[in-house]
Formats: C-alpha cells, sequence, structure tokens
C-alpha cells in the first residue's frame, strides 16, 4: 500500500519504522514544525521528522493541515491510507476522506477507556491493572472511531509513565503491522466502542505535580508514578522544592503521623500520608540530580520535618 503517515514525538517513531521496514510504500511524512528546544532555543525536528529524513522520505509541515493548500497537497499523494500516531493536529474530514482507505490512528489505551491527550499517565495513576494500545479508524470526534485492533500490556508494580510509554510504542507498531496485513487481506473487522464505557484522559498540568499528603500513601505512589518524567511530583522540603522521581507504599500503615510528616530510620525516608506511609526512594533538589534517597540523607538531616 501507498501510505503516508503522520506523527510527531518519540511515540510514533516505532510505527513509522514498522512501516519503512515493511513491503508498503511510505510516501510522505507529516510531522508538526520544528520548535525551538534546549537552552539555546535552536529550532529542533521532531523524532520523526528525524528518522524521515534519515529515510529520505518528503516531510511536511504544515501548521494546521487545514488551508487549500494543505488539501491539495495531500490528495496529490493519491495515497490508499494515512497513518497517524501522535500527531498534535486535528485533522478536517476532508483530509480524513483525502486517502482511499481513509485514516487510522495508534492510540495508547485500551478504548473506549482513556480517550484524549494524556492516556498512560491517567492509567497508572488511576491504578489500572493493565493497558495496551487500540489501533482504530480515525472519525472527526476525538478518538470514537470503530475499533481495528487492540494490544494488551500489563501493568508492572514499578512502572512509570516513562516506562509504560516505551513498552506501548513497541506495541503499537506490532498492533500496526498486523492491522496492515488484515487491511490488506480483507480481514479487519471494525468494533465500535461503547460509548458507556468512554473515559477521557485530560491533558498532565503542571499545578498536578503538587503532593496533597492527606491523600492515601497508594494514591501518592501511583501518582509519583504517572508523573515520571513529566512533570514530577514534588513537595516543600525546608524550604526548597523536593521533586520526588521514585516511591512507593511502604508496609507499615499502624502508626499513625500528621500527613507529610517525616520519619527517617535505617537510611529509609517514609513520609506520613492520610493513610499509610510513602516511602521516597529517589529525589532531586533545585540545581541538584536526581539521587538516592540514601544520599539525599546523608547531606540532610528531615527527620521530623513536615512536608508541604
Amino acid at each position: 500500500m501507498r501510505i503516508i503517515f503522520a506523527g510527531t514525538p518519540e511515540f510514533a517513531v516505532p510505527c513509522l519504522q514498522a512501516l519503512l521496514d515493511s513491503e508498503h510504500e511510505v510516501c510522505a511524512v507529516y510531522t508538526q514544525p520544528d520548535r525551538p528546544a534546549g537552552r539555546g532555543r535552536k529550532l529542533q525536528p521532531s523524532p520523526v521528522k528525524e528518522l524521515a529524513v534519515t529515510a529520505g522520505i518528503p516531510v511536511y509541515q504544515p501548521l494546521t493541515m487545514k488551508t487549500a493548500e494543505d488539501l491539495q497537497q495531500i490528495r496529490a499523494l493519491n495515497a490508499d491510507l494515512m497513518v497517524v500516531v501522535a500527531y498534535g493536529v486535528i485533522l478536517t474530514q476532508d483530509v480524513l476522506d483525502a486517502p482511499k482507505l481513509g485514516c487510522i490512528n495508534v492510540h495508547a489505551s485500551l478504548l473506549p477507556r482513556w480517550r484524549g491527550a494524556a492516556p498512560i499517565q491517567r492509567a497508572l495513576m488511576a491504578g489500572d491493572q493493565k493497558t495496551g494500545v487500540t489501533i482504530m479508524q480515525i472519525v472527526r470526534k476525538l478518538d470514537a472511531g470503530d475499533m481495528l485492533h487492540k494490544e494488551e500490556c500489563e501493568i508492572g508494580l514499578a512502572d512509570t509513565a516513562g516506562d509504560l510509554h516505551d513498552k506501548l510504542a513497541a506495541l503499537g507498531a506490532t498492533g500496526l503491522s498486523k492491522v496492515l496485513a488484515q487491511i490488506e487481506a480483507g480481514t479487519v473487522h471494525p468494533e465500535p466502542q461503547d460509548e458507556a464505557l468512554v473515559t477521557y484522559a485530560e491533558k498532565l498540568e503542571k499545578s498536578e505535580a503538587a503532593i496533597d499528603w492527606t491523600q492515601p500513601a497508594a494514591d501518592i505512589a501511583r501518582k509519583v508514578r504517572g508523573l515520571n518524567p513529566w512533570p514530577v511530583a514534588q513537595t516543600l522540603c525546608q524550604g526548597n522544592v523536593l521533586r520526588i522521581w521514585r516511591a512507593a507504599e511502604a508496609d507499615d500503615s499502624s502508626v499513625q503521623m500528621e500527613p507529610g510528616t517525616v520519619r527517617c530510620a535505617d537510611k529509609q525516608m517514609d513520609v506520613a500520608t492520610g493513610f499509610g506511609f510513602l516511602r521516597l526512594l529517589e529525589v532531586q533538589l533545585p540545581g541538584g540530580k536526581r539521587m538516592p534517597v540514601q544520599a539525599f540523607l546523608s547531606a540532610h538531616d528531615v527527620n521530623g520535618v513536615q512536608l508541604g
């Protein structure tokens, strides 16, 4: 098949690579315009663009894909199918109709659960035991198209959003390859989503990083994992912002202390919560590097300190 690929971040790279490694022809790649990044604020290409350029694939970077020129361009590609993976642009119906077989999307959840912007993080924070990817037909309504295929993935007890991101990116490529084979063979079976089971994964905000110590330790532990690697859970400690990269629910829930109170023993740092204790494992102070909590405790006496 002659395929247009539309994607931007690192999550989309394995899917593009799978297409490049297949018998299909990637006739063009659409990705977001280069953005300023780093201390020098130099324009940086997206990970998808970098791969496309290396592979010698034509790259298009329209701002919206809504102009008459954009539509004319995509129609001129005469594609059979468009594969969209975290592109970041809402496609008009004219664009969806341009490829002969329409457009399909690789979404990082088991739809209809977690439609929307942050499905990986929300699944972790909600305590889901499994997640996955869904390959679906794209319609104008957000993540509401018929489901073509799913690949499931267990959520490990220590998995962070970063860990799941990498697992699901690879699973997306696996699922995409299967769906393309089914489309070619005419054996794909679209399944409508059950609207009664829909949940929405709202976009992550920096304001969510602050920890509320009155919440149960289990909930805070999931939050720490869900906000790693961005925006990273944090709390105030002796006037400084302490970022918490890794933490786990401690076994001891019999002792009652005011939420946010630090208890140090045996080179461990436990914080009282609304129910139980959270054991901090890896932290970071402003201007410093991530460090094991043992290294932090060797330089800071925080026993009995109130976090907030």
